[in-house]
């Protein structure tokens, strides 16, 4: 393909591939010259000429001796070259994009169970694993840029996948990452505080949001209208507190999941929520929403949703033979904190609820005194940790949530997550919940200069459980000398 048919523009030179890393340059390929927010792709633009690309695609002239394309937005026409290099895969693999702060991951997940169940194979492109082609992969972002995008799309398609299920984050739709992309459904979530450290605002948020259902690429729109946000977009609508296209009513909840009725366009269905709590609820009813714009029989979601697989980190039960629940869940933001807690307490049945949380560093730092406030509100024992501090103090980042949680006789600090998962589970009694928040799937726990130190809740809360069953060591009593 040539760079003229690719970009409408430019000479008609051979392209053998596309690249936004110097790094990956091969010899003919297209490199785009991304503008980061702590490096600029035009720097490496020699180095990408050097390595054998034919051709830049820049935002100010490089005159390095290869021809070049002058654009506005060197993302934007990234996204554009991408789908066309790889033949426009979305144009006939139905993608189903799911955007929101909460809950993506699993209507995902449940999306694929539903589409997979009803003998679709279903690609996946998510925060905690992909599947392509019923090939396992490991991430590196929620979504990756528009060339990997494509390129997987591609692979995909020529792997016999019939659909995908994709999270669609904010920072992809403000990046551009997504243009180009045919989302045959879009599923909005819930939108709540989150990003701030990216967003102006909260407006600035949403309406990055609002773009997967502002787009003539997207086709059918499904939004949550017991979030206020959702109530601001067009299209066919889900919930459980208000009216809706897809609503769940009469909804009773245990630890292995929810019993409702989905009153449909297609009428009224009992089912069963293979997960816990409300919010699951909500996720089911997106999943299922989305799972019939692309054709799957009610009838056939009825059968397949009790069956589906549950999202490692997602309000994940940790067993080991005790007396009381532990919950490991990836709550991160004041509202999926609030979700969980609530409930937890709902599960609890008059045990005590104990919270284990931190919060991130180098994000948002808005939301941390929020989030202190909610877990001495909604838990009995509210025990603040570090979470992934990366680049920031740790001590000040749980100062900052204490600040909010107050000095309560039930919250404590310590930035030592591993000591603060075994005082909770050392301190649990029969019926307690126990709720261990933040990292969920996550398998490290990230400090300064990138160091990642391997750490994972649901390890950590084994072991926890293993030493608190444990026998005393016997008493060995010594005769008197």
């Amino acid at each position: 393909m040539t760079l003229r048919e690719l970009l409408g523009e430019g000479p008609a030179v051979e392209i053998a591939g596309l690249a936004y890393d110097n790094r990956a340059v091969e010899p003919g390929a297209l490199f785009f010259s991304v503008p980061g927010f702590t490096r600029d792709g035009h720097d490496f633009a020699p180095d990408a000429v050097a390595r054998g690309a034919a051709a830049l695609v820049v935002q100010r002239p490089l005159g390095l001796g290869v021809p070049e394309v002058m654009v506005d937005d060197v993302r934007a026409a990234m996204a554009v070259a991408a789908a066309r290099f790889y033949g426009d895969p979305t144009a006939r693999l139905p993608v189903v994009g799911i955007t929101g702060t909460n809950g993506k991951t699993t209507t995902a997940f449940l999306l694929r169970s539903l589409l997979e169940a009803a003998g679709r194979p279903c690609g996946l492109l998510g925060t905690v694993t992909s599947v392509v082609a019923g090939e396992e992969r490991p991430v590196e972002r929620t979504t990756p840029e528009a060339i990997d995008l494509q390129r997987t799309f591609r692979e995909m398609a020529d792997g016999g996948d019939t659909a995908c299920a994709m999270e669609v984050s904010s920072h992809a739709l403000a990046l551009r990452r997504v243009d180009a992309i045919h989302f045959a459904v879009a599923v909005f979530t819930n939108l709540t505080q989150d990003h701030l450290d990216f967003h102006a605002d909260m407006e600035d948020y949403f309406a990055a949001k609002r773009l997967l259902f502002e787009t003539p690429l997207t086709d059918v729109r499904i939004v949550n209208v017991d979030d206020p946000y959702g109530r601001r977009l067009d299209g066919v609508t889900f919930g459980v507190e208000r009216d809706a296209d897809y609503r769940a009513v009469g909804v009773l909840g245990d630890f292995d999941g929810s019993r409702c009725t989905f009153e449909t366009p297609d009428g009224a269905f009992d089912v069963r929520v293979p997960l816990p709590g409300h919010f699951n609820v909500l996720n089911a009813l997106g999943a299922w929403a989305a799972a019939r714009a692309l054709g799957v029989p009610a009838e056939d979601l009825t059968a397949a949703l009790p069956a589906a697989a549950r999202v490692p980190g997602r309000f994940e039960p940790v067993v080991e033979g005790q007396p009381f629940a532990v919950l490991v869940d990836y709550a991160h933001t004041p509202d999926s904190l609030e979700n969980v807690l609530v409930a937890a307490r709902g599960l609890a049945r008059g045990g005590r609820v104990i919270v284990v949380f931190g919060a991130g560093g180098d994000r948002d730092r808005g939301k941390r005194p929020l989030m202190g406030e909610i877990g001495a509100r909604l838990a009995d024992i509210s025990l603040i940790t570090s979470d992934n501090p990366r680049s920031e103090d740790p001590e000040a980042i749980v100062a900052q949530i204490a600040a909010g949680a107050g000095s309560g006789p039930g919250v404590s600090v310590d930035v030592d997550r591993r000591a603060s998962i075994h005082r909770a589970v050392a301190m649990a009694e029969p019926g307690d919940v126990v709720v261990i928040a933040g990292k969920g799937h996550e398998q490290g726990q990230e400090f300064a200069d990138g160091r990642k130190e391997p750490f994972d809740d649901v390890t950590v809360a084994r072991e926890a459980l293993r030493e608190a069953a444990a026998p005393p060591p016997p008493v060995v009593s010594r005769p008197p000398s």
